[in-house]
């Protein structure tokens, strides 16, 4: 497949005309265009399915209830293309490997049951019986339950989720290595530590009703693009839109609506941000310390002056502790470290202040862009300081929005996809199915991919995902997996994982969200749940390209009943109804009484959040000040200078680690991946020049050398010293064992770096 590679600034707003031809394209090279026009008339709708894209709230308004990346999402599932057993019989794995992970996806859908023979390098197909009674017997020869890691991607549905994590536990082990540990993981730890629950306190409609939204660290123009429908009405209604984020993203400046025509067709387009801010990488907190600084000095002044102070006190006196303390660091914290950390002048940070001042309500949002550094529990925490001295929880259009990516990677944690279970959810389990769960914390990815190096896991499943290509340390996740004695990967598409088997390998073919899911009691539906707590059900239409193709749900009850068999739980007959699946769930989950007949509800329903209703499940019972310093550096324990500071990103074409295509519109990038974009005046003092490629390499304190080649400078607006470049390519760079304090994640949007000369000097200046 050829490419034409270029750098062209994008000049358009996002949205608009460039989204529907991208639409258009990406339906008609499905090979399916009719069966897709139709999907996406479905995609969102009350008895329809849930987007396999993210996680972004239905508003159940619009005609097209969907986005340019729901339909990249849709189409690249349900395509033609089919990687059948031909197709493996005629290329090797050593072969597969060489080939980008774009044109592995490209190839089609996943329709048979493989087995890796290492005596061949060659998948061949497998029966469903011999795959599970192969997965049984490497089990049940483990010397113990926490030699297996069951991996879990987030867009597995609530059904597949919880089976899974029974399965586990009935098990015995707590290791559910999950897609969150490697993204949102500070979100959640840092609000339970906070508010009492790891989730979002708003609601879809609140956008409508805030006053000012202040959106971290994130870029909804490309992952989540539904978003800037919100933050448009929002702005058009008055909001005022304050973004801080290290690169200027189109989707946060400009947005030309697809659904309105004269948008389309013309180049009327509305602005998003009111104010816009460039933070260092990891510069966050301390932007949002100079906010609370600035806005305690006011609060100050007006108490001297005999007025009534800024903050609300009375919230402040009834619902939360530790004040005290957190203002203190806020007065220890000096102005020169606020400015030094986080990039902005004293005068951008006081501007932002007065903005949230003005304010009676305001969200704040915020994505991985917080929550992938060293510190990010803390600046989640700070954020939420913020909000705690405004009493901006418990009211409409104000709160916290953590934006969690994949579909429905808040339903899996929410389904007990965690190694860290609550009390309350083991007792609840333990109590129903009549079985001690395991109590001791189980392995997060980080800790499952160490394990693995040491040669102490026997047994990896992966629930859906590409752990390959999203862990980091690319070379030693790879070397990590191989060990293993069996992987086991249920799939919807060829990904990297299959090509790095362990001694033995199996992947299983499994059905997609937009495909009809036909079981003993008749057509099945399943359940997600959203960034704002809304459970919704999803029930696929298209008809699955090969018989062959089974159920997540389907698969993980064919490997239990293999494992355990059917003597305290029927695997078989939950397989068969998915309600009695829901009816199991309601009996041990919160939240989840009358599940099947809550189905029902047009639009789905909502979960409640103990923090919204200002009821704050601490050891205090009351929301919590935090009151950490800022880092003294974002690398401790590095004793050497840091010339850049690298961040790892999507492109537009892309959605986790799935490659739709090879361009990068709003960032005016096409036809290539290995790009690198810098400061103009970086890259002028380094005397490189526009077009040249170079060599990154990690600078890390382990003697592992970590280091891509190859990659063209594209000048940027990003503040000097910071860097930023697609992963999965760039994931080779981050240190595995480079993780955020108290949430494990890797460190993807802090690693230091330098920038060399490429010595292959080919295709040095831009087409």
């Amino acid at each position: 497949m050829k490419f034409k590679r270029q750098i062209k600034p994008y000049r358009a707003a996002a949205g608009g005309w460039g989204s529907l031809e991208a639409t258009t394209r990406f339906v008609l090279d499905s090979k399916a265009a009719l069966k897709n026009m139709r999907n996406l008339m479905r995609m969102n709708k009350a008895r329809g399915f849930d987007c396999p894209g993210c996680a972004w709230g239905d508003d159940n308004k619009s005609t097209f209830s969907f986005c340019e990346n729901g339909a990249k999402a849709v189409t690249w599932e349900a395509t033609r293309r089919m990687v059948d057993t031909d197709f493996f019989a005629k290329h090797s794995v050593t072969t597969l490997y060489t080939q980008s992970d774009y044109f592995l996806e490209y190839q089609g859908r996943l329709t048979h049951p493989l087995r890796y023979n290492a005596e061949t390098d060659h998948y061949e197909p497998i029966s469903w019986d011999d795959a599970f009674a192969l997965i049984a017997q490497h089990i049940k020869a483990m010397d113990h339950p926490n030699q297996m890691e069951l991996y879990t991607s987030g867009r597995a549905s609530n059904e597949a989720s919880w089976l899974y994590q029974l399965f586990g536990r009935l098990m015995g082990t707590n290791n559910f290595p999950d897609c969150s540990n490697m993204c949102h993981e500070a979100s959640g730890t840092g609000l339970k530590r906070s508010i009492g629950v790891g989730k979002g306190t708003i609601r879809l409609d609140d956008f409508d009703h805030a006053d000012a939204i202040f959106v971290f660290g994130q870029n909804p123009g490309t992952n989540h693009p539904r978003m800037l429908h919100s933050l448009r009405h929002a702005a058009d209604h008055g909001a005022k839109i304050v973004t801080f984020n290290t690169l200027r993203e189109r989707g946060l400046e400009r947005f030309a609506d697809p659904q309105k025509p004269l948008e389309v067709v013309t180049s009327k387009a509305g602005n998003i941000s009111s104010s816009y801010y460039q933070p260092n990488l990891g510069g966050d907190m301390a932007a949002v310390r100079g906010m609370v600084k600035s806005l305690l000095e006011t609060h100050r002044a007006r108490l001297e002056a005999g007025e009534s102070g800024l903050f609300d006190q009375t919230f402040i006196n009834a619902k939360t502790n530790g004040i005290e303390a957190y203002l203190d660091a806020v007065d220890n914290t000096s102005w020169m470290q606020i400015v030094a950390q986080s990039g902005l002048t004293q005068a951008q940070i006081r501007e932002a202040a007065a903005i949230y001042q003005s304010a009676d309500r305001v969200i704040c949002t915020w994505a991985m862009g917080i929550t992938q550094h060293k510190h990010s529990v803390d600046t989640v925490r700070e954020i939420t300081n913020l909000q705690l001295l405004f009493g901006q929880l418990g009211k409409k259009g104000a709160g916290l929005c953590p934006v969690r990516g994949h579909s429905n990677v808040q339903g899996n944690r929410t389904m007990g996809i965690d190694e860290k279970p609550a009390k309350a959810f083991l007792d609840a389990l333990g109590n129903h199915f009549s079985f001690e769960p395991p109590r001791a914390a189980g392995h997060n990815t980080v800790e499952a991919l160490n394990a693995m190096l040491r040669d102490e896991v026997k047994v990896l499943i992966a629930l859906g995902g590409n752990l390959a290509a999203a862990a980091p340390d690319s070379p030693r996740t790879e070397e990590a997996m191989s060990r293993c004695g069996l992987t086991v990967h249920i799939s919807t598409k060829l990904n990297r994982s299959h090509l790095v088997p362990g001694h033995e390998g199996l992947i299983l073919p499994t059905l997609g969200r937009t495909e009809r899911d036909l079981q003993a009691t008749g057509n099945q539906f399943i359940t997600v749940e959203d960034s704002f707590s809304m459970v919704h059900a999803s029930e696929g239409i298209g008809i699955p390209l090969a018989e062959t193709q089974r159920s997540e749900t389907w698969i993980v009850a064919g490997i239990a009943q293999a494992v355990l068999g059917d003597e305290k739980v029927k695997w078989r007959e939950l397989a068969g109804d998915y309600n009695l699946i829901r009816e199991h769930i309601a009996a041990t989950i919160p939240g989840f009484a009358d599940f099947n007949a809550k189905c029902d509800i047009p639009g789905g329903f909502y979960l409640g959040n103990a923090a919204a209703e200002l009821r704050f499940n601490t050891p205090s019972q009351k929301a919590e000040f935090n009151a950490s310093a800022l880092p003294a550096s974002l690398f401790p324990t590095l004793d050497q200078d840091v010339p850049f500071t690298l961040q790892t990103l999507r492109s537009h074409d892309q959605y986790n680690t799935t490659i739709y295509g090879l361009d990068d519109r709003y960032r005016g990038v096409f036809g290539q991946r290995e790009v690198v974009f810098i400061n103009p005046d970086d890259m002028a003092d380094l005397g490189f020049t526009e077009g040249q490629n170079v060599d990154i390499e990690t600078l890390w304190n382990d003697g592992i050398t970590r280091r891509v080649s190859g990659f063209k400078l594209v000048p940027y607006n990003i503040p000097r010293g910071n860097l930023a470049a697609y992963y999965p390519e760039t994931n080779p760079l981050v240190p595995l064992n480079s993780f955020g304090d108290d949430s494990g994640t890797p460190t993807s949007k802090s690693v230091p770096v330098k920038l060399e000369l490429s010595e292959a000097l080919a295709d040095q200046r831009i087409a």
